[in-house]
């Protein structure tokens, strides 16, 4: 089996520098047991970085926590930056009306770099959908952990 290859949404990246993320428990398992298994290569980009220390430097948060965090990242999983192709799609959409360039830099970075890109947000996905844009590279939360569950 191929191992599958994924763009890692911010929100799968919080618990890593200490930020609680609500009913995220069950895909961070199924992430963590396919990558175990040898099974899965996880990516980020630097937009992921730089939304992950947005959100931080408007809450408390922990210096070493979200040290050893951001280290953990760097080590662990694979830095990829956007293609030209995904800068320019993801302006064109934002020309269209949806309104986090940060998730639309994500969705064409791993649409242009052929990941799939792990995602629970709904309005992305519905805006996507609503565009006609190609949605085969995207993997909603719910169905992922579907598709994946670890406990066959």
């Amino acid at each position: 089996m191929d191992k599958i290859k994924i763009l890692l949404d911010s929100t799968y990246l919080f618990p890593i520098i200490g930020v609680r993320v609500e009913g995220i428990e069950k895909a961070l398992l199924v992430l963590r047991e396919l990558r175990r298994r040898g099974l899965l290569e996880i990516y980020y980009t630097p937009f992921n970085i730089l939304e992950i220390i947005g959100k931080i430097s408007r809450i408390k948060y922990d210096y070493n926590i979200v040290s050893k965090g951001l280290t953990l990242i760097e080590e662990e999983f694979i830095l990829i930056a956007p293609t030209t192709k995904g800068y320019l799609k993801a302006l064109i959409l934002k020309s269209k009306g949806f309104k986090d360039l940060i998730d639309l830099l994500l969705y064409t970075t791993a649409l242009t770099r052929n990941l799939k890109f792990l995602t629970r947000d709904r309005d992305l996905i519905d805006f996507l959908k609503r565009e006609g844009e190609e949605l085969e590279n995207i993997l909603y939360e719910e169905d992922f952990i579907k598709e994946y569950n670890v406990n066959e």
